[in-house]
């Protein structure tokens, strides 16, 4: 008898999802709560586990198809044997994790770098058609072969950042010695790329925006025709926060087995400051303001599918060690794909960093409905003057984007001000000043 794989709940308001990637195929056998299928939502992944342990015997969605919640999606059968196909597919599959998932993604020591025969041919195709689009895209655009590498997914399926990282270690590997001229035939192989690019062919891809994409543009440019935004800058010295990391963060790593880095300082930052100018931690609802006497702190995350926003709550009540321990907390679940819509729900303010890609200076986008967001920037020695004397020093370039129907520019600057002069002396942080 066969059992239903239904849709499970997404979240407080999702009520679909898109159906991002089968991870089993009809024939495979599967256990309990082994997760099948993946589906994206407008803010996080989630795996679908199969109810029971069978045999998948019918997929009723395919991918790309957008699917309600509690919508049956696949069949198992719980009495049912895995069809003819499965050891072929499972052999498929479990190829490109031969050591576990473990290990480093790098191509298997047996692996030669083979470039294609031609520019035209698809190289590898069977091996391929179990990865996800966008793995397949990176194989085939590398030109590498999947089945040599090894895969550092959950349960050791292949992702992008595994391809990548086997296409730059088959640059880097020595290139094969030369064959002796009465060889000439290996020439053509070798020359076909160059052909390609002397030809100047041009190819173009078109790949539909993944759902969370979609939500991310539409959310940030009604942000943009919604609130009236306006940002103002201010550059801090950062010597205060470097010396007192460099003094104390073996101990607090020791204490704490988490390291002390520069957000818990932005973090308490923020919270002093919002207590004096409380707007910028409030937002709009209809024809009121909302003022929080908490303050909930989106942390801007950069995941593989994209910009996420998971939330500290009650900042303003945690120590530094709490803060560092949330914050790595939710980069790890953001770099593993495990990030709820819960994680990211609510949020009275964001910071982003964009100073941990290299950026300089930027204007960024507040996240509705909150009211302000603070960017961070790049760390840079630049000459400035203190004291009557030009002097090196570390110094950051903060950015407040603010919507300024509820907060003026003079709340703005006045926020901003308290935040440098936190950071430039964070025994501010400790006395509450």
């Amino acid at each position: 008898m066969a059992t239903e794989v239904q849709v499970p709940a997404l979240g407080e308001s999702i009520t679909e999802g898109t159906l991002a990637q089968w991870l089993k195929q009809p024939g495979e056998t599967v256990a309990a709560d082994e997760p099948i299928a993946s589906l994206e939502t407008d803010k996080v992944s989630v795996e679908v586990p199969s109810p029971i342990a069978g045999v998948l015997t019918e997929q009723l969605a395919k991918e790309g198809d957008t699917v309600a919640v509690g919508a049956a999606i696949a069949r198992i059968d719980q009495s049912g044997r895995a069809s003819a196909a499965a050891p072929a597919q499972a052999a498929a599959a479990t190829s490109t994790n031969p050591t576990g998932p473990a290990e480093t993604p790098a191509l298997r020591e047996d692996a030669q770098p083979t470039p294609p025969a031609s520019p035209d041919a698809a190289p590898q195709d069977a091996g391929i058609t179990s990865l996800s689009p966008a793995v397949r895209r990176a194989v085939l655009e590398h030109h590498v072969d999947p089945t040599r590498i090894r895969g550092t997914g959950k349960d050791g399926r292949l992702t992008k950042d595994d391809v990548i990282a086997a296409a730059e270690a088959q640059k880097a590997a020595p290139a094969p010695e030369a064959k002796a001229p009465s060889a000439p035939a290996a020439a053509p192989a070798q020359q076909a790329p160059a052909t390609k690019a002397a030809t100047g062919d041009r190819a173009e891809e078109r790949v539909k925006m993944s759902r969370l994409r979609q939500t991310i543009a539409k959310r940030l440019k009604d942000a943009q025709n919604t609130a009236a935004l306006l940002t103002t800058f201010n550059d801090v010295d950062m010597t205060a926060v470097i010396d007192a990391r460099a003094r104390y963060k073996d101990l607090f790593e020791k204490k704490h087995g988490i390291r002390l880095g520069f957000m818990g300082f932005f973090v308490k930052a923020v919270a002093l400051a919002a207590k004096d100018v409380p707007s910028v931690n409030a937002s709009i609802e209809g024809d009121e303001i909302v003022y929080h006497d908490y303050l909930d702190v989106s942390v801007a995350v950069s995941a593989p599918k994209g910009l996420v926003v998971p939330v500290v709550r009650n900042a303003d009540a945690m120590s530094f060690a709490e803060i560092e321990k949330a914050i790595a907390g939710y980069g790890k679940k953001a770099k593993e794909g495990t990030l709820t819509a819960d994680d990211m729900a609510g949020g009275t303010f964001t910071i982003s960093n964009g100073g941990v890609f290299g950026s300089l200076l930027s204007t960024p986008i507040i996240n509705p409905p909150q009211s302000a967001v603070l960017g961070m920037h790049r760390i840079e020695e630049r000459p400035v003057a203190k004291d009557g004397q030009v002097v090196i020093r570390p110094m950051m370039y903060l950015a407040l984007s603010y919507d300024h129907r509820l907060i003026d520019g003079r709340e703005a600057v006045t926020f901003l001000v308290r935040i440098k002069e936190a950071i430039e002396d964070p025994t501010r942080l400790l006395i509450d000043l």
